[in-house]
């Protein structure tokens, strides 16, 4: 099935939503009525525009960060099936966010560019539990071991800092694409290549939303990372980041996909060196929230709750924007 190109090139980016959660087998129902949406903004500490998705009508239990080429739609399902009031962020160069000059999208860059947000997101709520996939999951780390009084607990999916080179790789090569495209079917069929999903209707939807057409007919990603032209995406170095989970003092899950980029020598070195760690395997690609977004708002929730509880409470109205 392809997506209708009004579905998601119009004003509204949430009008395909009630569509998308029945194809994901998450109706509305009286016990279950989707959480509202809303886009919004602040600015970073360099001036520069952080967007986010806000769900729900009270202040932000949960805070969600996507992995790299990624923006904070990737997250839909997982939010909804949750049904926590939650942000999900589109980090720094991608998405609705500025583009960095210098591309410069570390975890300790983007940390510092989310700032502005997290402290927005925590003024009255209070802590979050803070979700990061991939990119997204290293840099939610530099924000806990920085912030501790903005985390209460803390979600890592399908990353570590001992994750060997060839996955890490994988991600840049799918990134440095040749662009532009010649049109988004060229972009699902590449990502299928890639083993980035194989539900061809979810990743349609995934890619309309992070393109955007040229005058010329041509196609590109909103994302920044394959955009640079010659200069090497994401050349940060990995192992960096084990400074900032060694300094956690809250509760880590780590969750691994089966088909994931982890292994089990990975696992266990994080285990052994993350202080307050556990892990749970789901079966799913690297993009768990792509491939499996019910069984993860699941192991959320189960460690939420056995380590810093949130209300499990699902508003009870509510129209999406």
């Amino acid at each position: 099935m392809t997506l209708d190109h009004s579905d998601v090139d119009g004003p509204d980016e949430f009008r395909f939503l009630a569509g998308e959660l029945e194809h994901r087998g998450i109706r509305n129902t009286p016990e279950h009525v989707p959480l509202p949406g809303r886009r919004d903004s602040v600015i970073d500490p360099d001036g520069r525009a952080i967007s986010y998705l806000q769900w729900g009508d009270g202040g932000p239990e949960v805070t969600f960060l996507h992995g790299a080429g990624l923006n904070a739609h990737t997250w839909d399902a997982t939010v909804q099936a949750l049904g926590q009031n939650a942000v999900a962020v589109d980090l720094p160069g991608h998405g609705d966010s500025a583009w960095r000059d210098d591309a410069d999208y570390s975890p300790a860059t983007n940390a510092r560019s989310l700032r502005p947000l997290i402290e927005r997101v925590t003024d009255g709520p209070g802590p979050q539990v803070l979700v990061g996939q991939s990119l997204g999951g290293l840099t939610a780390a530099v924000i806990a071991a920085e912030d501790r009084a903005s985390v209460d607990a803390l979600v890592i999916v399908d990353i570590t800092p001992g994750l060997h080179e060839q996955g890490a790789q994988s991600v840049r090569d799918f990134l440095q694409a040749p662009e532009p495209f010649r049109s988004r079917d060229e972009i699902v069929d590449r990502a299928i290549a890639f083993g980035i999903g194989t539900d061809r209707r979810a990743l349609e939807r995934g890619v309309w939303l992070n393109t955007r057409e040229q005058p010329d007919g041509t196609i590109i990603f909103k994302h920044h990372l394959a955009n640079l032209g010659d200069r090497v995406p994401l050349t940060f170095e990995l192992a960096s980041v084990w400074a900032s989970f060694e300094r956690l003092d809250i509760p880590v899950l780590l969750v691994r996909a089966s088909h994931g980029f982890l292994d089990d020598a990975t696992e266990r070195e994080f285990l052994d060196r993350v202080p307050g760690s556990r892990s749970v395997r789901i079966e799913a690609g690297h993009n768990v929230q792509e491939f499996a977004h019910v069984r993860l708002a699941e192991a959320i929730r189960d460690f939420v709750d056995e380590s810093a509880p949130i209300p499990a409470q699902v508003p009870a109205s509510g129209t999406l924007s």
